[in-house]
């Protein structure tokens, strides 16, 4: 079953501080914040050899959850911006080509007394060099190429699934 990254901001109604607890050490903390992190990643791509099927890009996270290469938006960055940085940094991958924006997702999670409300830009992007290494980062448990079909399959979250499936009809029809 796949994971529900992206959960509506709508679902977030009135007071979310009021009705939200977790337990922590065998005490109830309640929400004492709402924290809106703005985040921007891609769904890297190739086409095979024979270009008859499309390769997508995976990095296994630290707790074994493949996804896309993501991460926080930084001070003075543009989405679009960040998403080549975090493309750079979490794959190693400099040959290649942002070719359109995607969409986005919307997700939340708790972290102690806060809830992170994240909102993640996702662009389509191209790589240019079939022969540039992989290089993954520490923290990362594994990072590869996968035809569609795997990379769908084994992909951890919903909404990235959905704008994978966007993306191979935009590559498919060369509309980008």
């Amino acid at each position: 079953m796949k994971v529900p990254e992206a959960l509506p901001t709508e679902q977030i109604k009135e007071s979310p501080l009021k009705k939200i607890t977790a337990v922590v050490f065998g005490k109830k903390i309640a929400i004492q914040e709402i924290v809106r992190e703005p985040t921007s990643g891609g769904i890297v791509f190739r086409l095979t050899k024979d270009n008859e099927d499309i390769e997508i890009l995976l990095i296994q996270d630290s707790k074994g959850r493949w996804t896309i290469p993501k991460g926080h938006i930084e001070p003075g960055e543009t989405a679009k911006m960040t998403a080549r940085r975090e493309i750079e940094e979490e794959t190693g991958l400099k040959n290649f080509s942002i070719l359109t924006w995607l969409g986005k997702i919307h997700f939340k999670y708790r972290r102690m007394d806060k809830l992170v409300l994240m909102t993640t830009q996702i662009y389509l992007v191209q790589s240019n060099d079939d022969y540039e290494t992989l290089t993954a980062e520490k923290w990362m448990r594994g990072i590869k190429w996968f035809s569609f079909n795997e990379a769908l399959d084994l992909i951890e979250y919903d909404d990235i699934e959905k704008l994978m499936l966007i993306a191979r009809k935009k590559i498919r029809s060369g509309e980008y």
